[in-house]
Order: structure tokens, then sequence, then C-alpha cells
């Protein structure tokens, strides 16, 4: 993902507009530990061991992450301060933006 994405940001608005994400380290591990949650999306610009911690979570939840995106744009998609970490709980919302995320990587060669 690159800082021209906008569309991904502005999904990332409307699904929190509607409800459907939670964010923050702490609420995305309880979204993932009761299995409401249906995407992570963890930052491109995480440290090492945040995406390792979210990683481990999800392989073993068969859950589908997708490290993309900034902190700071990533925050300020859902009006506010930088976010590491955002589990989209909403099944729609997360088919939309997982659609909106694979056709930029095939389109731009994977970037």
């Amino acid at each position: 993902m690159d800082l021209k994405n906008e569309k991904f940001y502005q999904l990332l608005g409307l699904c929190n507009k509607a409800g459907g994400l939670v964010s923050g380290e702490a609420a995305c591990e309880k979204a993932i530990k009761t299995g409401k949650a249906r995407l992570v999306i963890i930052s491109e610009d995480a440290s090492s061991g945040t995406k390792n911690k979210f990683i481990r979570q999800c392989i073993p939840a068969k859950l589908t992450y997708t490290i993309a995106g900034y902190k700071e744009l990533l925050g300020r998609s859902i009006g506010k301060n930088s976010r590491t970490v955002i589990v989209i709980n909403d099944e729609r919302f997360s088919n939309m933006i997982l659609k909106h995320i694979r056709n930029r990587q095939h389109q731009y060669g994977g970037d």
C-alpha cells in the first residue's frame, strides 16, 4: 500500500462510522479471542514484534490478516490518533477491503 491509496482509507472510515471495526491493541486482541474479528489490518510501519504478535494470534484462529497502510493514516481515517492495528468485525466491509487490497496488489505488482 502506498500513501496514494485513498479508497482503502475511505473504506476504513465508512466501516468505523458503521460501527464495524475496533482499533488499538487491547481491543483488537479481544475481538480476535472472542471470534468477532473478520479481518486484521496491521500497519506496514508496525514493529516486527507487534506484527508477529498479531500474526501468531490470527493463524490458529484461521483469521485473515493483511499488512497494509501506515499508523498515522490508519488512525486519521477513523478519526483517531495513530493506530497500529485495526480489526474489521463486519463481514461485508472485510470483503470489500480485501477485494480492494488484492486488486491494487495485482494492478501494481504487489507494492
